[in-house]
């Protein structure tokens, strides 16, 4: 299988061994993995700090980035929360956005 790896901002920054080992366990298992780079943050610090706005920015950066993924790791339970629980409500009451709120709900189960 093909994943789409997003390393997170915290992990790149502070834990960059983390990125390098999910990388091994997933090779082991036979996946084959992909690094986009244009990944960024998911934003959940500007969410969280009240920058509503510009989270959004980061919510469309991760859906152009990873569109094409099949499967998407994220060795992260708070950017993986903030995608799959986050990135809905900012599409709909921030951004106020219907294709993307589409695309958020067609990404974040993956």
């Amino acid at each position: 299988m093909r994943v789409s790896l997003f390393i997170t901002c915290i992990n790149d920054s502070l834990f960059p061994d983390t990125g390098r080992a999910v990388v091994r366990v997933l090779e082991r298992l036979g996946h084959q993995v992909a690094f986009p780079l244009a990944q960024t943050c998911c934003g959940q610090m500007h969410h969280n700090s009240g920058y509503h706005d510009d989270a959004v920015g980061l919510v469309r950066r991760f859906v152009d980035t990873f569109q094409d993924a099949d499967t998407i790791v994220i060795p992260s339970t708070s950017c993986t929360a903030m995608v799959r629980g986050q990135y809905p409500y900012l599409a709909r009451h921030v951004a106020k956005d219907e294709g993307l709120l589409r695309a958020v709900e067609e990404i974040s189960p993956r």
